[in-house]
């Protein structure tokens, strides 16, 4: 779904970060994120810059050892000895000339794991580890992939077509988040249908996504929540976000929102959802097979239970939306 140019992509972006793993690691990411007032939901691929691990330790320089412990972020039982891994770290991104450091949330262990597990393949790690995380996470908690599979097909249909249209920026790391949020939105009801749209925020922060940075992972877990009612918002996770990203939630709940309505039967009798933009509306074609016994067709119920889900596709793309026939 996502094709090499974008990997490139992402690894060109990343070229300047060091990669740390373990528990000095681990500590100083999250002693970074709490002196810039950022939510907690787990370090994997929190990026320390230079500057932020600079002003660290002149913070751990200024107290005694024994003190270092209180720092936010700081387990006690690293305080001798996270000065020292502070000082090391910095001088390897300084010799290495790297801009930053991303910490991961596995140590040795899982190296070790993997690279057994994985041995005498080709190539020897994931193709795609953020793909593979997602569809890890769903198999954990929601085996109904003909369902999810299906939300995330029609949302990227219409997400395609309101971009051709000009209705949003076509960035494509919108469309992966989008279509991670249609895998996981379900996977709450592991714990219970009620609320269980919450449910599925919550595992997607705890159990996290490797690949994704908390800011994306945050995203992921708000889309989830809101993909069955509520206003969006960004919420506790604000301090994460760039500029745009709250108009990006609005674009992708009204989406994942009205494709879980028009699969509400989980049936796939919906097989397209043609969508086009004229006279300042957005028309949305049902294709699929109709069951002329069944009054209105078998497309009956989607195109009841979407015409009701219309307001928030309303407010996020700034065009009324009409469900259309052929």
């Amino acid at each position: 779904m996502f094709g090499p140019d974008e990997g490139r992509a992402r690894a060109a972006s990343a070229a300047r970060r060091l990669v740390g793993v373990g528990g000095a690691v681990r500590n100083l990411a999250s002693a970074a994120q709490a002196e810039a007032g950022m939510p907690n939901i787990g370090v994997q691929g929190t990026c320390v810059s230079r500057k932020q691990l600079g002003e660290l330790i002149d913070c751990m320089l200024d107290v005694s050892a024994a003190d270092r412990g209180s720092i936010a972020g700081v387990k006690p039982g690293r305080a001798d000895v996270i000065l020292a891994a502070a000082v090391v770290i910095d001088t390897v991104l300084d010799l290495g000339g790297f801009d930053a450091l991303e910490a991961t949330e596995a140590g040795l262990r899982e190296g070790v794991f993997f690279e057994t597990l994985l041995a005498g393949t080709d190539p020897p790690l994931f193709d795609d580890v953020r793909r593979a995380s997602v569809l890890n996470l769903a198999a954990q908690y929601h085996p109904e992939f003909a369902h999810t599979e299906h939300v995330a097909e029609l949302a990227l249909e219409m997400w395609d077509a309101l971009g051709a249209a000009g209705r949003h920026p076509c960035d494509q790391a919108e469309r992966e988040l989008l279509w991670a949020a249609a895998m996981l939105h379900d996977i709450g009801t592991a714990v219970d249908y009620d609320d269980h749209h919450k449910h599925s925020r919550y595992l997607i922060l705890s159990a996290g996504l490797p690949g994704f940075s908390p800011r994306e992972v945050a995203l992921i877990a708000q889309l989830a929540r809101y993909h069955r009612k509520g206003t969006p918002s960004l919420g506790d996770y604000e301090p994460l976000m760039v500029k745009g990203d709250d108009e990006l939630l609005h674009r992708g709940s009204a989406l994942l929102r009205l494709t879980e309505q028009l699969e509400r039967a989980r049936d796939q009798a919906v097989h397209e959802a043609v969508l086009t933009i004229s006279d300042g509306h957005a028309d949305l074609r049902l294709d699929g097979e109709e069951d002329s016994s069944s009054p209105g067709g078998s497309l009956a119920l989607p195109r009841w239970m979407a015409e009701r889900e219309t307001e928030l596709f309303e407010r996020a793309f700034g065009i009324g939306l009409r469900l259309v026939r052929k």
